[in-house]
């Protein structure tokens, strides 16, 4: 298992059993293979929301507002569109760099996404977050598990997290949430 996965998993226990996804239907629809740590993640809890702030987006959610392929969709056509009107990130000017989402912040309109270079493999991704309502971006040098793990723990330098770390950490499955 991935550490970070890993350490999420006694910082926040899971909500139940692993569960697979039909990750290769997945990528073929994005036209990219996913990172380990993030299938891990999704198939050790599902999708939802850790500390009722940072949703983790599931390839296999029924709710398109909580799933990866439907977001992914989503978040190209609104950045294509944003990108007429606002200056692209430096990251992103290399010809073939896209950002992909992995997860959202809860009421903020912020999305976290992979920052995927060309000639990169998934698991060297990166991690880039936008504000969603404007146009600064922040990158973070990190896979989106390891990420997850320093915002949950106070570790992460980043300011859009003001409410995290929390004293009790919590997972709420989609399963439970959308039922």
């Amino acid at each position: 298992m991935h550490p970070a996965v890993e350490r999420l998993t006694e910082l926040v226990p899971p909500p139940g059993p692993r569960r697979s996804r039909d990750w290769p239907a997945a990528e073929q629809e994005l036209g990219t293979p996913l990172p380990a740590d993030y299938r891990e993640l999704v198939e050790t809890y599902g999708g939802g929301v850790f500390d009722e702030t940072i949703w983790l987006l599931d390839p296999a959610c029924p709710d398109d507002d909580y799933n990866l392929l439907a977001a992914t969709t989503e978040r190209t056509d609104v950045l294509a569109n944003l990108w007429k009107t606002e200056p692209l990130p430096a990251q992103l000017q290399t010809a073939g760099a896209r950002v992909i989402p992995w997860a959202y912040i809860e009421d903020s309109g912020a999305y976290l996404y992979w920052l995927a270079q060309p000639g990169q493999k998934p698991d060297e991704w990166t991690v880039m977050l936008n504000e969603g309502r404007g146009p600064q971006w922040e990158h973070h040098n990190t896979p989106c598990a390891s990420f997850l793990l320093a915002v949950l723990t106070g570790q992460a330098e980043t300011d859009y997290f003001p409410d995290l770390p929390t004293d009790q950490h919590q997972f709420d499955s989609n399963d439970e949430i959308l039922e």
